[in-house]
């Protein structure tokens, strides 16, 4: 699957860019749906997502949100200590015996009606290291979700819940298809009912936009829906087309929900979903609360405010925050514009998208303040992901790798392809390096591996990948 992943970037350098897929007509064209939704997965119309730390799984689950979806994948930096402490946490949240107590001595507990658990392991593309298998690191994404369905479908099952997970990076159909294989035999081999695993997939890729109906008909079984993994989806945008000087990007600030490329993908979600009897789900809120400047506060709380509007006006019948401060927003706009349980019933038949609608490029401008903020933001966030944070409050918004891959790879794109910001200056490689190098005294590491990834000729697809290495 990863060659092939290979072998498709070649052949999208070569100018074949994404489309439908003419093999799989049939299976779009067909009415099909998938397995019934779970009662308890019914209602997911606020979703809070972070790592997988003892305070942070307790504060999520009494947080009001219907979901919590712990995180081993991009709001993770994969230490081992993170990665195992990650399952014990998990294993004694199923059991609701979860506490903590902090170096205050406050104590933390989960109370009445947590919010349904469903965790997230990482990408097909990701080892772990720490643990071989015949001499070979084990596919990170086995490891994470072996260990947690392995210790918890049958404490799950006997609470009137289920093995829920999500599934991330995912860029076509057939990388659902060995999912699915994976909990065929999971489910077999520990003697769990076929069916009861639940899966929703993360759409943050160009290429699995393409093949929605194809991702949930592979998983029909299984499926929980798709949700609109935005930040990624713009990064796979930047890195696909990076040989392509007419596809660059501007700032990111400017790459906003309502531009016509992320509508169409938002729009094209919804209808398949639906189409296909299941949940649809919106993208995340990054905000944190500002308390140190009410007005400013207020202002960055109505842009979540009319985030959600707009999902949900859209017939998303769920979204995700990153905060617990943002939990009661969301679930405000949603239970004003969503009295049911979701908007399943909402077929969208209004929508026609097409390959280009899928991949129009934004306009808009390069800036001077764009990329300092790319640099500012991509270097604290590698400094913290170095020295084993994942989710990491960077000027007002909980960054993930999501985002820092979306910095490095416009730092990249700009540079390579000689844009020109604004004001007329080109932007030049030199000119990354000096103003990484700045920085370079207080976070040494980060900064030669940041470099690396804006000033080498070669694009990195991950910067994970590389990263990893400094904490193996």
């Amino acid at each position: 699957m990863l060659h092939r992943r290979v072998l498709r970037q070649q052949e999208i350098d070569e100018g074949d860019f994404p489309n439908f897929l003419a093999a799989s007509a049939q299976t779009r064209e067909d009415s099909w749906v998938v397995a019934p939704i779970p009662a308890d997965l019914e209602d997911r119309r606020v979703e809070i997502t972070g790592p997988t730390d003892r305070k942070m799984i307790i504060n999520a689950l009494n947080s009001g949100a219907n979901v919590f979806m712990a995180d081993f994948e991009d709001a993770n930096s994969p230490t081992w200590r993170n990665m195992i402490e990650g399952q014990i946490n998990l294993m004694d949240a199923v059991r609701e015996t979860i506490t903590y107590i902090s170096p205050e001595g406050k104590r933390y507990e989960v109370g009445e009606n947590p919010a349904v658990l469903m965790v997230r392991p990482r990408g097909w593309h990701l080892q772990e290291r720490h643990f071989e298998v015949d001499g070979e690191p084990i596919s990170a994404s086995l490891f994470d979700f072996g260990l947690y369905f392995y210790h918890n479908n049958a404490e799950l099952l006997s609470r009137g819940t289920a093995p829920y997970f999500y599934l991330p990076k995912l860029e076509n159909h057939l990388e659902a298809r060995l999912w699915n294989d994976v909990f065929l035999f999971a489910q077999e081999t520990c003697g769990v009912p076929r069916g009861a695993i639940r899966a929703t997939v993360l759409i943050e890729t160009i290429t699995a936009a393409f093949e929605m109906d194809e991702i949930l008909y592979e998983l029909r079984e299984h499926s929980a829906g798709l949700n609109c993994g935005r930040w990624d989806y713009i990064f796979s945008y930047i890195k696909k087309f990076r040989k392509f000087r007419d596809r660059v990007m501007p700032d990111r600030s400017q790459v906003t929900m309502d531009r016509h490329f992320l509508a169409s993908y938002v729009n094209l979600l919804i209808q398949t979903c639906h189409k296909r009897g299941i949940h649809a789900m919106g993208g995340m809120a990054a905000q944190i609360p500002i308390k140190s400047d009410a007005g400013e506060n207020e202002r960055a709380l109505e842009k979540v405010r009319q985030d959600k509007l707009r999902e949900v006006r859209a017939g998303h019948d769920g979204t995700w925050v990153a905060h617990p401060g943002l939990v009661a927003i969301a679930k405000g706009v949603f239970d004003e514009h969503m009295p049911g349980l979701n908007q399943i019933g909402v077929k969208r038949g209004d929508v026609h998208v097409t390959q280009e609608d899928l991949l129009q490029v934004p306009s808009g401008t390069v800036t001077e303040m764009g990329i300092q903020l790319n640099i500012d933001v991509g270097l604290e966030y590698l400094n913290a992901w170095l020295n084993g944070s994942g989710a990491v409050p960077i000027f007002h918004l909980m960054e993930d790798v999501a985002t820092a891959e979306i910095c490095r790879a416009q730092l990249w794109q700009w540079a390579h392809h000689g844009a020109k910001r604004d004001d007329g200056v080109p932007v030049t490689q030199d000119m990354l390096r000096s103003a990484i190098r700045l920085r370079a005294h207080a976070m040494p590491t980060a900064a030669a591996l940041f470099e690396h990834f804006v000033a080498s000729s070669h694009f990195s697809e991950f910067l994970t990948l590389s990263a990893y290495d400094k904490l193996v």
